[in-house]
């Protein structure tokens, strides 16, 4: 058996951070509410993070909060009273990405300090730079090549954490200022408004209009390493982080569920490990950009963007949340998230079952009267399903 590389999950509020532990995450990332870098999520509360420090500990897992926004000189009398109240409730480390925060964490704190990626760190001497600071991980740049983490991980004592699977920049990470340019939203400072997902006209030398098929637009697409887990298992890297604070528990569930069945399948016997294609299905459907490895193989082309428009169809896929499950008249109880029909084929997800795999042949509405239809947001209905099922086990549309 081989040793299991962490799974960081994203977590934007504590519901998600709940969701998150129980689908698999060996750790969660979070917001408090201050200094990080996600202006437009709800964020936690002092009292949030501590219930949710509580909760993750109670399950032996870990709580990070990022604290990586870049410092102005009027925040720097905020941060040695911050981050002393994050480490009295119970938070595992920060993420940081401003030298002065790591003085200041080292000076009053026994926080264990991560490196964000907003530092763009992609190579050796900058990484055995950050070490000599007192920086125990690094969050490397998504730009990183494969070689490049295998000599940072063999030359250094640092644990190497790295992006698997959501979003990518379009600029080097932490360094656009597209978004302050256009519309004065600093992208440094959480309130990136994502110009590059924008679509543009394109003129020539004379200022000429240039007509193409679509708009232009240099929107990156989204990054998934499900391919690469075994290599970058057996590289050591530490930890592997999800992308997306502002997700929805549906998407962080079944990305979740995917990578853990695959860290779990590969390390527990690596010999008999099977690539399964399937599971690319299961993540294409729950986003809506295409996902590539990006960098990591040293392939990245025009392949791995958008450049002549995109369509972005909004996910129709989540249906519902089991609620309970009667073991004597086989009826699960279902609160609906989007609208489904007798003769629907579904599958029903979670981390205490494989995927099953049902068709919908009756529907009871809560005067146990049949239907065939729900469509009513978050209504509760009954349908019989004969395989056991569990509380929070997922139900989404099946697709080829």
């Amino acid at each position: 058996m081989i040793k299991k590389t962490e799974l960081l999950a994203p977590a934007g509020d504590l519901e998600r951070l709940k969701w998150a532990i129980e689908y698999g995450a060996d750790a969660v990332y979070i917001g408090g509410p201050a200094l990080g870098l996600r202006a437009n999520a709800k964020n936690f509360t002092f009292e949030e993070i501590k219930e949710g420090c509580n909760y993750a500990h109670e399950r032996d897992k870990r709580v990070h909060v990022t604290v990586n926004i870049v410092l102005h000189n009027k925040e720097i009398d905020l941060v040695k009273d911050y981050l002393i109240r994050l480490e009295k409730c119970g938070v595992d480390a920060i993420i940081v990405s401003d030298p002065t925060i790591i003085e200041i964490a080292k000076a009053n704190t026994n926080l264990e300090i991560h490196l964000s990626t907003q530092q763009s760190t992609l190579n050796i001497e900058a990484c055995r730079f950050w070490e000599q600071q007192g920086v125990k991980r690094i969050v490397l740049g998504r730009e990183t090549r494969k070689e490049e983490i295998k000599e940072i991980i063999e030359k250094t004592n640092l644990e190497i954490e790295c992006f698997i699977h959501g979003a990518m920049c379009a600029s080097m990470s932490g360094r656009c200022v597209l978004s302050n340019f256009l519309t004065a939203r600093d992208a440094n400072r959480g309130g990136c408004s994502q110009i590059c997902r924008w679509d543009f006209d394109l003129y020539n030398d004379q200022l000429k209009h240039l007509v193409g098929e679509q708009p232009f637009t240099f929107c990156s697409k989204d990054l998934s390493m499900l391919k690469y887990l075994p290599d970058m298992i057996d590289m050591g890297i530490t930890s592997f982080k999800i992308e997306g604070r502002m997700r929805s528990i549906y998407y962080i569930a079944t990305v979740l569920n995917v990578y853990r069945k695959v860290i779990d399948d590969y390390c527990n016997n690596p010999e008999m490990y099977q690539y399964n294609i399937a599971y690319e299905r299961i993540l294409r459907n729950c986003a809506n950009r295409d996902s590539v490895p990006q960098f990591f193989g040293g392939e990245n082309d025009s392949t791995c963007g958008y450049y002549n428009g995109r369509e972005e169809v909004s996910n129709q896929d989540f249906l519902g949340v089991i609620l309970d499950y009667n073991e004597k008249t086989k009826y699960a109880t279902i609160e609906q998230r989007n609208y489904f029909k007798v003769g629907d084929i579904v599958e029903i997800f979670g981390p205490q079952l494989h995927t099953i795999t049902y068709e919908v042949k009756e529907i009871l509405d809560e005067k146990k009267e049949f239907i065939s239809v729900v469509r009513h947001p978050r209504q509760i209905v009954q349908m019989q399903i004969e395989e056991r099922v569990y509380p929070n086990n997922l139900i989404r549309i099946k697709k080829d």
